[in-house]
């Protein structure tokens, strides 16, 4: 059985990713990952914030500020509590390379054009193997337009790749209005790969203190079946690698995305919750399926579920939303 992938041009002895959490970032849990199958990692992302907030910081003590007392730093109202500073994060970009035979995925996330993004060269001159470009932003201005947004996106991107000379991967949320046209002007734009998709993390309102609340919860597998349709029709219009992450929680999972397009599967919520083991344990299922199906290898399976390949592509449209509402 031949259970390989190629991602972002690696090549890879198996789809099973460790995506972008606690245990991609010290080095003893990344070697456990490593050792229970994980064929990649992905650290978790340092923020647009951060590193803005970190070059304010040094042009108030070097230059605003040189002759002030040192406390002229707490000018900078910090909004954000951070496990770890940029400069931390290159260590450890740094550490992980040293300690794992595996490539090494570093994030950025942020959504805004500008300087910050050339940090993902310092990345890459850490050792990271790839990038990651995860981009969340909540559009709620009401004069700024869907086109803006996207065209902000690509340029994102291009500002990216002007500034590396390793692979890029584009993590999307799933709230843009024309997935497909803007996964094909990702990729034009220099994206090596997609990953869908970013998880958003909703506010609650506690009613009885009249305060917004949050709280983080992992993922469940009912959030993979969003995945698959935007997969199935990416797939077959896109040439980048594509990745999915979130939902993915069982082999039959894994399987349900590998046959919607995706070359990798990014596992978070199920390793927080079953230890690094559970990358194993998918593996070995996901194979006694193949071999019980007859499958000889992972690429004969890829994308046999996409909307150039499945039997009926109209469900993955308007066909399924019809078709159910009838019938209920």
């Amino acid at each position: 059985m031949d259970f390989s992938t190629k991602y972002l041009g690696f090549d890879l002895p198996s789809p099973f990713i460790a995506g972008a959490g606690p245990l991609s970032d010290n080095t003893d849990s990344a070697k456990r990952l490593e050792d229970e199958g994980a064929s990649a990692l992905v650290m978790r992302s340092l923020f647009e914030e951060q590193i803005e907030e970190e070059a304010l910081a040094t042009h108030a003590a070097t230059e605003s500020h040189a002759e002030s007392h040192g406390e002229a730093l707490s000018y900078f109202a910090r909004h954000h509590e951070f496990v770890i500073g940029p400069d931390e994060y290159l260590e450890r970009v740094r550490q992980l390379k040293e300690a794992v035979d595996i490539p090494v995925v570093g994030s950025l996330n942020g959504y805004t054009t500008g300087g910050w993004l050339s940090y993902a060269n310092s990345i890459e001159q850490a050792g990271a193997d790839a990038i990651e470009l995860n981009v969340y932003y909540v559009a709620s201005d009401p004069n700024e337009t869907a086109a803006l947004i996207e065209e902000n996106t690509v340029a994102m991107v291009q500002d990216v790749k002007k500034s590396i000379g390793i692979p890029l991967a584009v993590k999307l949320s799933p709230f843009y209005t024309s997935m497909a046209n803007l996964s094909k002007r990702l990729v034009d734009a220099g994206a090596d790969g997609l990953v869908l998709f970013n998880r958003y993390f909703e506010l609650d309102i506690d009613v009885d203190e009249l305060e917004m609340t949050s709280e983080l919860r992992l993922s469940s597998p009912g959030e993979l079946l969003l995945r698959l349709r935007w997969l199935a029709i990416v797939s077959s219009a896109c040439s980048a690698s594509l990745g999915v992450t979130g939902g993915v929680h069982t082999s039959l999972d894994a399987i349900k995305a590998v046959m919607a397009g995706a070359d990798i599967v990014q596992v978070v919520s199920a390793v927080l919750m079953g230890g690094p083991g559970r990358l194993k344990t998918l593996e070995s299922e996901m194979l006694e399926w193949m071999t019980e199906k007859e499958y000889e290898s992972l690429a004969q399976m890829k994308g046999s579920m996409d909307a150039d390949h499945c039997p009926d592509p109209d469900v993955l449209f308007r066909g399924n939303y019809m078709s159910l509402l009838q019938t209920y």
